[in-house]
């Protein structure tokens, strides 16, 4: 983005010469990069954005909750374990709620713009779930353990199947339009 404006700008031949014009660059390409952010998600069809929505929840609950616990278990994370009658919940059990509330609210609900905003907090519930895999599958705590690492396995492949899958529509969609243009399938 930062050429972009370089361009326009005939006397400037890319260059900046002082820390002050780079951070300026800077500033301006940030701003250019976030419109364009901003508009492309706005322009992209609903079923990319509710999947760009889950895979950011599932990203963002997944890191935020590995950096939780590995901040219990080295003392230095401001808040403890949830515990329920002096028991562990361990966080699949929120994930679980979260995951099925977002989910069948978005299917009961008419509305575009709420689907999509639900997709982040069922998202998060997935992420939250997928985290504790390794425990779910040997119904034991193994998360700090060799046998944990699937947990994180697992959770990395969800991560690039949902990134593959906006991929694939984007390319599909594209390759839609120019078929179309072509006269090779009908219009729909």
């Amino acid at each position: 983005m930062g050429r972009r404006r370089g361009r326009q700008q005939p006397e400037a031949e890319g260059t900046v010469e002082t820390a002050a014009q780079a951070i300026e660059a800077a500033s301006l390409a940030t701003q250019d990069t976030v419109a364009v952010a901003l508009e492309g998600y706005e322009a992209a069809p609903h079923g990319e954005t509710a999947l760009f929505n889950l895979l950011f929840g599932f990203c963002t609950s997944f890191a935020l909750v590995r950096l939780s616990t590995h901040g219990q278990r080295g003392g230095w994370w401001p808040f403890g374990s949830v515990s329920l009658g002096g028991r562990h919940i361990h966080h699949f059990v929120p994930g679980i709620l979260l995951a099925f509330g977002a989910g069948t609210a978005a299917l009961v609900t008419d509305s575009d713009r709420i689907e999509k905003a639900l997709a982040v907090p069922f998202g998060a519930g997935v992420g939250l779930t997928f985290d504790e895999a390794a425990l779910l599958l040997d119904l034991r705590d193994v998360y700090w353990t060799r046998e944990g690492v699937l947990s994180v396995q697992v959770s990395f492949g969800i991560a690039a199947i949902l990134a593959s899958t906006i991929i694939a529509l984007r390319m599909l969609r594209r390759g839609e339009r120019r078929v179309e243009q072509q006269g090779l399938i009908p219009p729909p």
